[in-house]
């Protein structure tokens, strides 16, 4: 299998009022000015996110053996609607029924939604605001990092019974180390949690790895 490259990326330049390129990623020292929560100056900065997650799928779809599903209908799969307009909806179900699907949602802000598995949506950018200061290089490294987990078969999912709503979690595993994280789920019909669960009490170490398509194999 050919290893995922991150196509070539045209990274757009912001100016401030004084003409001094933005370097964003980089622009507070400590905390930044109360002004800028709460503010978003540029949201098209992170237009190169759908690029690179465009690339992602064109590679799952080369590598792995996957049935592919799109229109706007899968957006459905998200947890919580999107906060903007969906733009395209893709999802990406393996073959193999016990490993994880992937619905990838490209909304009009720009930005991309990811549903991995059962129960969990990433965000790409989470908040896009000045204060938060986040750039499109940032997001696509998260990006990249949990789709290609989820295809390695590096990736679980938790979910427990709590009083009011459920806990729903997640971990990564990567090859320069893990991460994780959990909150309570509001809104989560009886229907798809008892319907998760009993999926998830199959996979105690995580989600299997995706089959690889013929050529790859």
């Amino acid at each position: 299998m050919i290893p995922y490259t991150r196509p070539s990326v045209d990274s757009p330049v912001f100016r401030d009022t004084d003409g001094q390129v933005i370097d964003y990623g980089n622009r507070w020292d400590g905390s930044p000015p109360d002004d800028t929560y709460s503010v978003d100056t540029h949201p098209e900065r992170f237009a190169p996110v759908h690029i690179v997650a465009e690339a992602l799928i064109a590679y799952l779809c080369e590598n792995y053996d996957v049935a592919v599903e799109e229109g706007e209908a899968v957006a459905g799969d998200l947890l919580h609607p999107a906060y903007h307009a969906v733009v395209r909806a893709v999802r990406l179900r393996p073959n193999d029924s016990a490993c994880a699907s992937l619905t990838v949602v490209f909304t009009a802000y720009p930005g991309v939604y990811l549903h991995a598995g059962l129960l969990n949506d990433f965000h790409y950018p989470v908040c896009g605001c000045d204060a938060c200061d986040s750039n499109w290089q940032a997001e696509a490294d998260d990006l990249e990092r949990q789709v290609l987990a989820v295809a390695a078969g590096n990736y679980s999912e938790t979910l427990e019974r709590r009083e009011g709503d459920p806990w729903v979690g997640y971990a990564f595993t990567h090859t320069d180390g893990a991460s994780s994280g959990g909150a309570r789920e509001p809104g989560i019909s009886r229907e798809r949690f008892d319907s998760a669960e009993a999926i998830l009490m199959k996979t105690p170490q995580g989600w299997p790895r995706w089959p690889n398509t013929a050529s790859t194999s």
